[in-house]
């Protein structure tokens, strides 16, 4: 099988596509045959090994696991000892799934049989592969991080990323009342997803422009704390889901850990998110892409030899939506 690996942290020039053996599936796993997989910030910090705080797990001088990529959406070919499942309720064979595993990006990999999600009648797989990580983060940023109730205001900042857009999608779900910070080319698209307003920030400052929120969902980190704390009522919560922070010791850890320690003396709730994995939640996620109240927005499909290129796009931040990578 091919796959996409990396020997040496760096650029996307690092990366290169070789062939391997197939994985066998150990006790509990089955192997899937990838048939989509999408591209995330996670990915391009474990490719360069920043901020350095990453390499005390991935490792020190160069990477313990040269295999890259985690959402993925495919088919499952073979089922490993100790699937059962009559009794687990899980996957089959000729299943189509979507879920997370390192090594996304190749052909095949085998992965805990209760870690996948059956992929709904209508939903491809592409669609299935964009949800799996930015649908499970907006989802539990917005609910449980935000407990975001509604006809509550919600600000919503890198709307048109992919985490952006199923926020978008996900609070008006909620019935929340929706403003969106993106650029003016996006900006139809946002609307489509459910924004009831579109704050241009090109031309205009969301903090001057006044209005105050019960909820700021932060999808990229590129304001000041100051700044986010002045659009929030005075009980309000801010989450902090991404960050723009390139720091070389904590990159976007070092926002999380600034909130944490202001937020015991502000009346407003600040905190610092990082989702759960949750098969429950990836399964609601799947429920409301087959029923069309949420959808994947796909920016640009690459081949896996493009591997290196669709990363160093992503790098850009200019995507709007999903990157993805079909092997």
């Amino acid at each position: 099988m091919r796959a996409a690996l990396y020997s040496e942290y760096g650029s996307p020039d690092v990366i290169h596509v070789e062939d391997i053996n197939r994985p066998k599936p150990a006790n509990g796993e089955v192997l899937v045959r990838v048939r989509a997989a999408a591209t995330n910030p996670y990915d391009w910090h474990f490719l360069r090994g920043t901020p350095y705080i990453i390499r005390l797990f991935a490792g020190l001088r160069r990477p313990r696991d040269r295999r890259l990529g985690v959402d993925l959406s495919g088919t499952v070919e073979a089922l490993g000892p100790g699937v059962d499942t009559i009794s687990s309720g899980k996957v089959a064979a000729g299943d189509s799934v979507f879920g997370a595993s390192p090594g996304a990006f190749g052909e095949y990999v085998a992965i805990a049989a209760d870690r996948l999600v059956r992929v709904p009648e209508g939903v491809g797989f592409q669609e299935a592969a964009g949800a799996r990580m930015t649908g499970v983060t907006a989802l539990q940023g917005l609910r449980d991080a935000g407990r975001l109730q509604a006809e509550q205001r919600v600000l919503i900042n890198g709307a048109s990323g992919g985490v952006g857009t199923m926020a978008v999608q996900i609070a008006r779900i909620f019935g929340a009342e929706v403003t969106a910070v993106c650029s003016a080319r996006n900006a139809d698209a946002v609307r489509a997803l459910g924004a009831h307003r579109v704050i241009d920030y090109t031309t205009t400052d969301f903090v001057a422009d006044g209005g105050t929120f019960d909820l700021m969902f932060d999808a990229i980190g590129n304001r000041s704390i100051a700044d986010c704390r002045s659009v929030l009522t005075r009980t309000g919560t801010y989450v902090l889901a991404g960050s723009f922070d390139d720091g070389a010791w904590l990159g976007p850890l070092r926002r999380g850990i600034l909130i944490a320690l202001l937020s015991p003396f502000v009346s407003q709730r600040l905190l610092g998110f990082d989702a759960k994995r949750s098969t429950d939640d990836a399964a609601l996620i799947a429920s409301w892409l087959a029923s069309g109240e949420v959808r994947t927005v796909i920016d640009r499909t690459f081949p896996l030899d493009e591997t290196a290129e669709a990363i160093r796009y992503l790098e850009t931040y200019r995507a709007s939506g999903k990157v993805l990578i079909t092997p």
